[in-house]
């Protein structure tokens, strides 16, 4: 036998001890004979793929990637998906390498998550050539809206009818069955009833009832994912956000979140795209409680990053509370992330800030506190329903710029400031960056969607026109500007740093509780950065000695300038100021 037959025999063996653990109870009783090879065959994985290292890092401190919708920026007579590139090529050069386009297919609602047609680009954003265009130059990042799609796709529609492509897609479920384990992120019912050929029957809905929950009971509908999959890769996306996967497997009588059958779906989904594409990537985007988000890495063989949800709860309240004790904790008690895996951070996105991935971590009282200033200052708050039929706070929807716009004390002057020091503490972190576009050019919060769409998250989906938008950033008294070039500098300085390698040793200092501080050192332990911020409203003192710095080496503060040579010297950082202090500045790291 051939080596390249061994290696696409073990690939089938793989993939087969995958779907095994997947269908093990097979509770549709499906026909599984042959889905291995369906599956390498959708995949196109000939005899001539070449098996993935394991455990190698396809990313290092140059990567940052923008989050955006396809439509963030507009420009009259030209489709969006051109537009949006014609505004990275001309305003983030190397400083941001990827871009993250929320969903862009067709859809009916939820601004493009309720998908009703995953093999197509939403005409009014542009076509395949677009999207292509813009992955010959970033590394593209799309949505695998896995979970479900729109009630009113072609595959529900076959549904309702009995015919395919649809008939047995979506999960049903019976009022009777016990259900009151289940864990959701809204208020609406689970359970909606639709006349269907064989009757009445009631899909799941976790979300909407125009997002109706897909069976991966059925390899039918694992065999389209799979087939989705490569459509993508084919037309450029290189990483791959597998949107509310937690929720993937469905039993009654359990909590129906995380299960086990999920965790095996996202490993062979793994297996699959590193042999198409060895640097391909997969994303989960799970908000939920910390551990439950951290199982996701598996033993580096399921999702190659998680997003780091805790963050942006965690950040906020420390930077209005003036008392970082909470994110300290909390970042002491992340695990390093295993080469092959890293961290994805973010600090805002389309979505608002989660609070489910802030529970075990704040208390109530910080809790009530975070969410009365974020409403003082124009947030608004969406619940999500208990067992007991009451509902619970799930996230807060605001601009980041708003949120940061003063303290538990209301509004201040030091706002710029301190959304600067948010972003300075979140792009020096272990992990990938991601910036979402309103937050790069500080966008502020948008009534006037929410009220047009009746939906809260839109306060922070705004569209920018492309000529507004670039005359507020050639203004340099317009805080878009100030905001914009300050956080450009800070990519631009991260890039160039071997100690903010994705991968690169951190350790928790402990400075007290006005000044947040962590250390990260390269691989190859030739350059450490000392990163630490002021995150209160008043200056703060900080001595040398209580970093460690080396005596025979020259410090100098990447984002500021100031040189070192003393342990015995201090520093006073004024409110939300953040300095890199550095051994070598502009290592690049060994090959």
């Amino acid at each position: 036998m051939s080596q390249q037959a061994n290696q696409h025999g073990q690939l089938r063996e793989r993939v087969q001890q995958h779907l095994d653990a997947i269908y093990h109870e097979n509770p549709l009783d499906a026909d599984l004979d042959g889905l291995a090879d369906q599956l390498l065959e959708l995949m196109v994985l000939g005899a001539d793929m070449v098996p993935p290292m394991q455990h190698i890092n396809h990313w290092d401190q140059r990567d940052a990637i923008v989050i955006t919708y396809g439509d963030s920026v507009l420009r009259e007579g030209e489709r969006p998906l051109q537009t949006l590139k014609s505004f990275l090529d001309a305003y983030t050069g190397d400083e941001l390498n990827g871009v993250h386009i929320l969903p862009f297919y067709p859809w009916s609602s939820d601004d493009g998550f309720a998908v009703l047609d995953y093999s197509s680009v939403n005409e009014a954003l542009g076509n395949w050539g677009d999207i292509e265009a813009l992955g010959d130059s970033y590394q593209l990042m799309a949505d695998l809206v896995i979970n479900h799609c729109s009630g009113r796709s072609l595959w529900f529609d076959n549904f309702l009818k009995g015919v395919s492509p649809g008939a047995g897609y979506f999960y049903t479920a019976s009022p009777e069955d016990d259900l009151s384990q289940v864990v959701r992120p809204r208020t609406s019912s689970l359970l909606r009833e639709v006349q269907t050929s064989e009757g009445i029957q009631y899909v799941w809905c976790t979300f909407s009832h125009d997002q109706v929950d897909l069976d991966f009971r059925n390899p039918e509908v694992l065999k389209q994912f799979v087939s989705i999959l490569r459509l993508y890769m084919d037309r450029g996306v290189r990483i791959f956000r597998l949107d509310a996967v937690a929720f993937l497997w469905k039993i009654p009588g359990t909590n129906c979140l995380n299960l086990e059958e999920t965790h095996e779906i996202v490993r062979l989904m793994r297996t699959l795209v590193e042999h198409v594409r060895e640097d391909a990537m997969l994303i989960t985007e799970t908000n939920i409680p910390i551990r439950e988000n951290l199982s996701y890495f598996g033993n580096a063989n399921e999702a190659h990053c998680v997003y780091n949800f805790s963050l942006p709860p965690l950040l906020v309240n420390t930077l209005i509370t003036g008392d970082c004790t909470y994110l300290k904790n909390w970042l002491m008690s992340m695990p390093p992330a295993q080469n092959g895996t890293t961290y994805f951070n973010f600090i805002a996105s389309h979505d608002g800030i989660g609070l489910r991935p802030a529970e075990g971590l704040l208390s109530q009282e910080e809790l009530d506190v975070l969410i009365a200033t974020m409403q003082q200052f124009g947030g608004h708050i969406s619940y999500r329903a208990l067992e007991d039929g009451e509902r619970k706070p799930y996230e807060i929807n605001i601009a980041l710029f708003d949120a940061l716009q003063g303290t538990t004390s209301g509004p201040d002057h030091l706002g710029i400031e301190r959304f600067v020091c948010a972003h300075a503490i979140m792009l020096a972190l272990e992990g990938i960056p991601g910036i979402y576009i309103d937050s790069l050019v500080g966008t502020r919060n948008d009534h006037e969607r929410v009220e047009n769409s009746g939906h809260y998250r839109a306060i922070n989906r705004h569209q920018w026109d492309f000529e507004t938008l670039a005359a507020l950033l050639a203004n340099h008294d317009s805080s878009h500007n100030q905001v914009f070039q300050r956080i450009k500098a800070l990519l631009s300085i991260r890039r160039r740093q071997a100690a903010f390698h994705p991968n690169a040793t951190q350790f928790t200092l402990h400075l007290g509780i006005g000044l947040f501080g962590f250390w990260r050192q390269s691989l190859d332990r030739r350059q450490s950065i000392f990163c630490i911020s002021n995150i209160t409203a008043q200056p703060q003192q900080l001595p040398l000695e209580s970093v460690n710095l080396v005596d025979t080496v020259n410090w100098s503060d990447l984002i500021g300038g100031d040189s070192f040579v003393a342990r015995q010297q201090g520093i006073e950082l004024q409110p939300y100021q953040s300095v890199w202090i550095c051994n070598a500045p502009d290592y690049p790291g060994s090959a």
